[in-house]
């Protein structure tokens, strides 16, 4: 009861009006992270349409299925992703002299593991809706993935 006026008003006072533009300053890297997470699924899904389109073999489709689902995983090819997410560190940095914000590494930390978790979630969910149609008529097969991707997307 002693304690808790004294801090309630130091939360009124000294954190509360500062929120809003807090959150705003940290979602902009955190967007751009999740958007890039959302823009290399688009580009690995489009090369594997273009692939199929020149080859129209369903072995190599198989093989880049394969190789998509591997994409959560592959660090080269997600640290753009990640990237954009490590302007936190700096924005962080400030938050850690004002308010005392400590585990700045750990923040980091936890928002590209939620980008890798996406990717998994979407390569999963790609080859879930997409595996039924392997076996399609290949005419059918490129128009099929674009179908799928755009659900995955969406």
């Amino acid at each position: 009861a002693t304690v808790s006026e004294p801090a309630q008003k130091c939360c009124t006072e000294n954190i509360q009006p500062f929120l809003t533009s807090i959150l705003e300053e940290l979602m902009g890297p955190v967007s751009s992270g999740f958007t890039e997470v959302r823009s290399l699924f688009d580009k690995e899904v489009n090369e594997i349409i273009q692939n199929f389109q020149k080859t129209k073999d369903t072995t190599k489709l198989k093989e880049n299925v394969d190789q998509l689902m591997k994409l959560p995983f592959n660090s080269v090819k997600m640290e753009s992703c990640y990237l954009k997410v490590n302007l936190l560190q700096e924005l962080l940095q400030d938050l850690k002299s004002r308010f005392k914000v400590y585990h700045i590494d750990f923040v980091v930390q936890r928002t590209q593991n939620f980008m890798q978790e996406l990717m998994e979630n979407a390569v999963y969910t790609f080859e879930q809706l997409f595996s039924p149609s392997r076996q399609a008529d290949s005419a059918k097969i490129a128009t099929t993935i674009e179908k799928v991707k755009l659900r995955v997307l969406k």
